[in-house]
């Protein structure tokens, strides 16, 4: 009497598909995140003129509202994206959004602008370990064949949060008033984590073995002792603090003679970021084509033209300058926060995710202290004082590019 054998099991999947419910969910899920902390976020950057108003503030300190939430992201972002992943990243992720969102609803409540600072200060700590989270998430949730789409889907939710973000409060504001422009942000951010939560499937794969603060030492230093690392973190670092300086304060000089425009029209400004968007894929493969080397030399000059272009007070060349700078930013960061995780994967005993905590650290310090120094040479020597600043920031990215030329690979 013969038996058939038993068919071989089919492996289990190691992630979801494309086309799946599980990645359907997950992607929209993860766009959700990205939204809603963004929205946070930027939101006060297109009201900083009506918060320097409202407060009788200088330009530079109104900026103090966007540089604490980036400011305490940026020093909690490595301890916190080290260690929360083990305490499971459905359960942090869904704490933090709450957490934030919570504060976005008690901002609008702030009697001074001192207590409105510590709140968007404790926002930093209750987002810090949400965009590493969230990365690892995705990458370790879904199939990786199809792990491109799933990122692209939550960088799409990164862009949109940071823009949508920026325009609503901008526009009620100039309606209503900042306070209930901050509500609405606030509420924004809430209802997405509602859905963020109802959306995502169980996990697949198991959480992370836990890491203590004490042992995350060692694994710094090996990342920070490579020359190669430290010159993107440093190109991460210079490239956010000229972007954000021209984002937080070309409103205000919009705003006053000669262009005299009115607020609402000077909020489209952020519109620029879609051709971000669209630079940062691009520079993507022209790097994989061309060489990441030769095409963040490249995007940072870009941005270098673009800062001078915005010097004439002519209102199209001021656009055109703000789109090259926007455009040129996009492509150094997006080839130097890929590159990071490729070079440190190739160091002996490298770790991806620590690395781009790093990064995120500089990029996120970028922010604060590089926005926030411009707000200082915006009020004492206005938008040519600005340009200066800009150039002093851009040449050293560019000067760190070009020495990555003469860095080899790790072996």
């Amino acid at each position: 009497m013969t038996t058939t054998a038993p068919a071989p099991a089919t492996p289990p999947a190691l992630g979801h598909e494309r086309g799946s419910p599980g990645y359907r969910r997950l992607g929209l899920a993860m766009w959700c995140t990205g939204l809603a902390t963004f929205v946070l976020v930027y939101a006060v950057q297109g009201l900083l003129p009506t918060l320097a108003d409202e407060f009788g503030v200088s330009s530079g300190t109104s900026s103090l509202a966007l540089s604490a939430t980036t400011l305490t992201l940026a020093l909690a972002v490595v301890p916190l994206s080290a260690v929360a992943e083990a305490w499971g990243r459905a359960r942090v992720m869904t704490v933090a959004l709450a957490a934030s969102a919570v504060l976005g609803l008690l901002a609008p409540l702030a009697p001074t602008f001192g207590v409105l600072v510590g709140i968007r200060a404790l926002q930093g700590i209750a987002l810090a370990a949400l965009p590493a989270l969230a990365m690892s998430h995705v990458t370790r949730e879904v199939a990786p064949r199809h792990l491109g789409g799933a990122v692209g889907l939550l960088i799409a939710g990164n862009t949109i949060g940071g823009l949508s973000g920026r325009l609503i409060a901008t526009a009620v504001a100039d309606v209503a008033g900042w306070r209930v422009a901050l509500l609405a942000v606030g509420l924004v951010s809430l209802a997405c984590t509602v859905a963020f939560r109802l959306l995502l499937p169980p996990s697949l794969a198991p959480a992370a073995p836990r890491v203590r603060l004490g042992e995350l030492g060692v694994p710094i230093l090996r990342h920070l002792r490579d020359p190669g690392l430290l010159c993107l973190f440093g190109i991460g670092f210079l490239l956010m603090g000229a972007f954000v300086t021209v984002y937080n304060y070309l409103g205000f000089r919009l705003l006053r003679a000669p262009f005299g425009l009115p607020a609402a029209l000077v909020a489209l400004i952020f519109l620029g970021y879609l051709a971000g968007s669209y630079a940062s894929t691009a520079a993507g493969r022209l790097g994989d084509r061309f060489g990441r080397r030769t095409i963040m030399w490249i995007g940072i000059a870009v941005a270098a033209a673009g800062a001078w272009l915005t010097t004439p007070a002519w209102l199209p060349t001021v656009l055109a300058g703000l789109l090259l700078v926007t455009v040129g930013f996009f492509a150094g960061h997006s080839l130097a926060s890929s590159w990071v995780g490729r070079r440190s994967s190739m160091l002996a005993e490298g770790s991806p995710g620590i690395a781009s905590s790093l990064y995120l650290f500089g990029y996120y310090a970028g922010s604060s202290v590089g926005g926030t120094v411009g707000g200082v040479v915006f009020d004492h020597a206005g938008w040519t004082g600005v340009v200066g600043y800009l150039t002093v920031l851009l040449a050293g990215a560019l000067a760190l590019a070009l020495t990555l030329r003469r860095i080899p690979s790790p072996a």
